[in-house]
């Protein structure tokens, strides 16, 4: 062996001592840390001949790479929808590197830990009130849960036609219909072939909404004189959490032949609460559901779940599965991930979702919930109280989207934002909506208080007046 590779295994327990303590160090101050920096390095270093070891390693992180975190998991994150890793969360983490499992088989002659993600699906379809008809799995976010869900609905697609578009591509024109899909999805129609600018774009309701509009949802399926489609629908759209009405949709699929997606990122958690699951009633017919875990779960970050009707579970091997590698068995006698997801290489993603669940429980998850929509509101009302913000949006769950009040100081909105992000006291991101610019809160993290809000609320002000001076 190695002798510096020797001497870290020698000194395995003081090395990790040291990263737990450093660890504990960051979280413990987590609320002090910056939002943001300007911090920067000189990425062209040279790679050492013989290595520094493990803990010297530490050393030059602590100096050079470290000054780059920011609090992206405290309590006064507010961009991305992104949660904090809660303690039981982090121990999964931290035990799914120990055990370093390859996630893949649920019956082989190796490793069975994908058990362990089965399991854990259970426990979400439970905790969102969805039914066992839903096979599901562990991917890094919504862009691949997306990706995976829309690949096996273009293979549906095709085989209205008895074609198979994974075997031999796209022969068909793939009609896919949606009124306000989240990046991710156009993203994954791109890579899909079908192609990010090939779909219909549906009406949204009149109000200040951004849910589809039923009627002309109706009259464009109409339009396609019987032919199939695909529907992506959301739960909680970016700007305003904004949901289509599932159980009208509900109704059409009983009409015509299409496949519905449902892009739940953050919103499907709605259903977690007695006070909000009404905006997801009717969900659970559609054909596959996105959900984020680093979201509103508050795992760390690169987690999120995919599910898909079992009845389709054909589709999906045929679209993803693994028939020219031998060694990796029939895809069809045992269920393996690596026939059913895009990545043949897994680690155990579903840990820090199982520990959280089983440690925090459907209490501690709609607490959380139902927390974040109270800040929120807490936060749109303060924002009205100043005089200076007005709401682009009614809040409805857990995102905040205003701007500065006037239109005269539309030309102001990025600067201030800026300005205000620079001040590492909090982040926000920037938006547009109804071609107005806008500035977007979103309340998912299990830290955030009200006195956030308060000291988020007095920098904003600070910033407001040193923009007018």
């Amino acid at each position: 062996m190695n002798s510096v590779l020797q001497h870290d295994l020698n000194n395995f327990e003081n090395i990790l001592e040291k990263t737990k303590k450093q660890g504990i160090d960051f979280l413990n101050n987590l609320e002090n840390i910056p939002t943001s920096n300007k911090n920067s390095i000189d990425y062209s270093r040279e790679l050492n001949e013989l290595g520094l070891g493990s803990l010297a390693a530490l050393e030059e992180f602590n100096a050079r790479l470290a000054p780059l975190m920011v609090a992206s998991s405290g309590p006064r994150y507010w961009g991305f929808v992104t949660g904090g890793s809660t303690p039981a969360s982090i121990v999964g983490d931290w035990l799914t590197s120990i055990y370093d499992q390859n996630t893949q088989a649920v019956k082989a002659q190796g490793g069975v830990s994908a058990l362990i993600e089965f399991e854990t699906i259970n426990l979400l379809l439970q905790l969102l009130g969805l039914p066992k008809s839903f096979l599901g799995g562990f991917v890094t976010g919504a862009t691949m849960s997306n990706f995976t869900c829309l690949g096996v609905a273009r293979q549906w697609f095709g085989k209205q036609f008895g074609k198979d578009f994974a075997k031999n591509g796209i022969s068909e024109i793939i009609h896919v219909f949606s009124a306000t899909p989240h990046s991710s999805s156009i993203k994954a129609l791109s890579m899909l072939g079908i192609g990010s600018q090939n779909y219909t774009a549906i009406q949204t309701i009149e109000g200040n909404r951004e849910a589809i509009d039923i009627v002309d949802l109706e009259q464009n399926i109409k339009n396609l004189n019987g032919k199939p489609f695909i529907l992506i629908s959301s739960a909680g759209t970016v700007n305003t959490a904004d949901y289509d009405d599932f159980e009208a949709i509900s109704k059409l699929k009983e009409k015509y032949n299409f496949w519905w997606h449902i892009d739940a990122a953050f919103g499907g958690f709605a259903a977690v609460s007695e006070k909000y699951k009404h905006y997801v009633q009717g969900w659970e017919n559609a054909d596959s559901i996105t959900i984020d875990c680093h979201k509103w779960l508050n795992v760390p970050y690169e987690s999120a779940f995919y599910l898909i009707k079992e009845q389709h579970t054909a589709l999906q091997i045929e679209t993803f599965q693994n028939s020219n590698a031998p060694y990796l068995g029939n895809p069809l006698e045992n269920f393996n991930y690596f026939n059913v997801v895009p990545e043949n290489s897994r680690r155990l993603r579903a840990l820090p979702v199982w520990f959280s669940l089983v440690a925090y429980g459907r209490e501690g998850f709609c607490d959380i919930i139902e927390k974040s929509t109270s800040l929120a509101l807490h936060f749109g009302n303060a924002l009205i109280e100043d005089g200076s913000f007005e709401l682009l949006a009614p809040i409805r769950l857990n995102n905040v989207c205003f701007t500065l009040k006037g239109g005269e100081n539309q030309d102001k909105v990025s600067d201030f934002l800026t300005k205000l992000n620079d001040t590492g006291i909090v982040f926000m991101t920037p938006t547009v909506y109804q071609n107005k610019k806008g500035i977007r809160a979103s309340f998912v993290n299990w830290r955030t208080t009200e006195n956030d809000i308060k000291i988020v609320i007095e920098q904003m002000k600070e910033t407001l007046n040193a923009l007018y001076l």
